[in-house]
């Protein structure tokens, strides 16, 4: 394995650096490319058919351009609906982002756990499957919140995000039969651990469950023996659509995307 081949990170926008930021600890020398579709974005108001078709044909022209050692959905819907056609058209390793139902089942008391996403997500036979297998004496709510996608956006531009607008977003959720006894949340949009701090004012008496450490774990062990450059690298930022504004390409320098450039 080549030291520079990069690890890929794909995201319909900047929330996949939950992801990334956890993955940098581990693997604080690994050459990364973070893409994201902003040209799409964003992804839980589109249908299935409309994200299974894009996001191989996205994550294809990627692999082609950089030759990644590894692909990285950081994305829940993406990975909920795409990820089996991406790894049938992908010749290299590539890791999902699903809910973390388990952690939350082993976490909560009350046996009541939100799960709040994408709309696209939370729909998803995924989520079923998942609650099935590790939550079966739970009661699950799922909760689709377009709102805290955009925050979630807005905030990592350097715009100001309020603890009302994040709490009448995530509400819904709390307010149906039996959401006052949620105990534990699992955040299954990678934006949404960008708003750990305002959930949590929000929400104060809620554990909040991320899949971001457990993919930074899997990632270093799927590379695990593998070279990498002697010192942190520049990273590359790739968009789809537009170039992103001063403040956001502020936020990443942050994880040292400093190189931008446009798919």
């Amino acid at each position: 394995m080549n030291a520079n081949s990069p690890i890929l990170f794909f995201d319909s926008g900047v929330g996949g650096l939950s992801v990334l930021g956890p993955t940098q600890a581990l693997l604080p020398n690994a050459p990364i490319v973070y893409a994201a579709d902003s040209a799409g974005f964003p992804y839980g108001s589109r249908t299935e058919a409309e994200i299974a078709s894009r996001v191989p044909a996205l994550l294809g022209r990627l692999v082609e351009r950089f030759q990644p050692r590894l692909a990285v959905i950081a994305c829940n819907t993406a990975s909920t609906i795409a990820l089996d056609h991406v790894r049938s058209a992908l010749d290299l390793p590539v890791v999902g982002t699903v809910p973390a139902i388990k952690p939350a089942a082993e976490m909560s008391k009350t046996r009541v756990i939100g799960v709040l996403g994408t709309e696209a997500t939370v729909r998803q036979p995924y989520v079923d499957d998942l609650a099935a297998r590790f939550a079966r004496d739970c009661t699950i709510i799922r909760h689709g919140s377009p709102e805290l996608v955009e925050l979630s956006e807005a905030k990592l531009a350097g715009r100001q995000v309020s603890i009302e607008d994040v709490r009448a977003a995530a509400d819904p959720m709390f307010a149906v039969a039996d959401g006052k006894r949620i105990d534990t949340v699992v955040l299954a949009c990678t934006h949404f651990p960008l708003l750990a701090d305002e959930l949590k004012e929000a929400f104060p008496n809620v554990a909040y469950v991320d899949g971001g450490p457990g993919i930074a774990r899997r990632i270093a062990w799927l590379t695990r023996g593998q070279s990498w450059p002697g010192t942190p690298q520049p990273g590359t930022a790739v968009f789809t659509g537009p170039a992103p504004a001063q403040h956001l390409q502020e936020a990443l320098a942050r994880f040292r995307l400093t190189r931008v450039r446009a798919l």
